[in-house]
């Protein structure tokens, strides 16, 4: 469970990696696509996809989707800390109905 859940992290690192990058000017078609923020958030997207295979070897498929509704959650925090976007009170109460799920889910 614990690889699931560190993927997800890791997806939502690479997304808020790729915000950034989408939203600076680049010089040509090229630099757009070839830069070190979208080739590092790809390539944490391609780690993710990796670290998901091996964490579904030995879960449930049916816990996996519950864990990767963490990356809301993930991507939240992130993106009030990194990229300074205010959580909203509809934010905050989506993401407090997704752990509410995950808790009646696992008890």
């Amino acid at each position: 469970m614990l690889l699931i859940v560190c993927s997800t992290f890791i997806a939502s690192i690479s997304q808020i990696i790729l915000k950034k990058a989408s939203g600076k000017e680049h010089g040509s078609f090229l630099k757009e696509y070839l830069n070190k923020n979208v080739v590092a958030g790809y390539g944490l997207m391609f780690a993710a996809t990796i670290v998901s295979i091996l964490g579904f070897r030995g879960l449930a498929y049916k816990n996996g989707a519950v864990l990767d509704s963490f990356g809301y959650l993930f991507i939240l925090i992130l993106s009030a800390v990194i990229l300074k976007e205010k959580a909203t009170k509809k934010k905050l109460i989506g993401n407090a109905l997704i752990i509410a799920g995950v808790l009646v889910f696992y008890l």
